[in-house]
């Protein structure tokens, strides 16, 4: 049986992941906001979430653990016009195979939320990325310090062209982390334009959310 570590920023980005699982319990992994464990496919499956970006990945990942690979997942931003989402996106160094559709390229990672339209173009100039998230890199260090295997495989929670309701990078702590509080009041302060756009954003993530579930039920390494 292999062990797998699955890292995320948030849980939610885990949804579909957890719904497929089924059952799942409790995971002992001092300082991390979300980790759960499930037996999956004939393997065991270690999943944990601890907010946004490389630190929070370096603190998550701090004491080295026995796994057989590492695979960074949840969502991404769009550099590649022709992404919608709900697609998948898998990283032009990773290795899998699946019967389901999935675009193979090179995943921008950054310690900042791509907000704007117009930065999701001059990145995809600038690169040549296909699409952009927070944590990959880190957890790709962190597989070599470890010498396992690693994964990248993203779905696409926004498209290139789409403006984001807010700039999340505003609404992050001394920690890294997004305020959720911060985030509602921001956007009850203006319910009639960032309110609207908001919810659904958040359907788009909860979309995405289920994709990258039922991609990785059915994906082999």
């Amino acid at each position: 049986m292999r062990t797998w570590l699955v890292i995320a920023a948030e849980r939610r980005e885990f949804e579909g992941i957890l719904r497929k699982v089924g059952t799942s319990s409790k995971l002992e992994w001092p300082g991390v906001r979300f980790a759960r464990q499930s037996q999956w496919n004939g393997d065991h499956w270690l999943l944990v979430a601890n907010g946004p970006g490389s630190a929070l990945v370096g603190k998550a990942l701090g004491c080295r653990r026995d796994v057989s690979g590492m695979i960074s997942t949840g969502f991404c931003g769009a550099l590649d016009p022709a992404l919608r989402v709900g697609d998948i996106v898998v990283g032009s160094e990773s290795t899998v195979e699946s019967g389901m559709p999935f675009v193979r390229g090179e995943i921008l990672s950054r310690d900042r939320v791509a907000v704007s339209a117009e930065e999701k173009r001059n990145l995809r100039e600038a690169t040549g990325a296909v699409a952009v998230e927070m944590e990959a890199a880190a957890v790709s260090r962190k597989a070599g310090e470890w010498e396992v295997p690693f994964y990248c495989i993203r779905v696409v929670s926004d498209a290139a062209g789409r403006n984001l309701p807010l700039d999340f990078n505003s609404y992050r702590d001394a920690e890294g982390r997004f305020s959720r509080g911060r985030i509602a009041v921001a956007a009850i302060g203006r319910p009639f334009s960032v309110m609207p756009a908001l919810l659904e954003f958040d359907r788009d993530c909860r979309r995405a959310a289920e994709a990258l579930g039922e991609f990785l039920a059915g994906c082999r390494f």
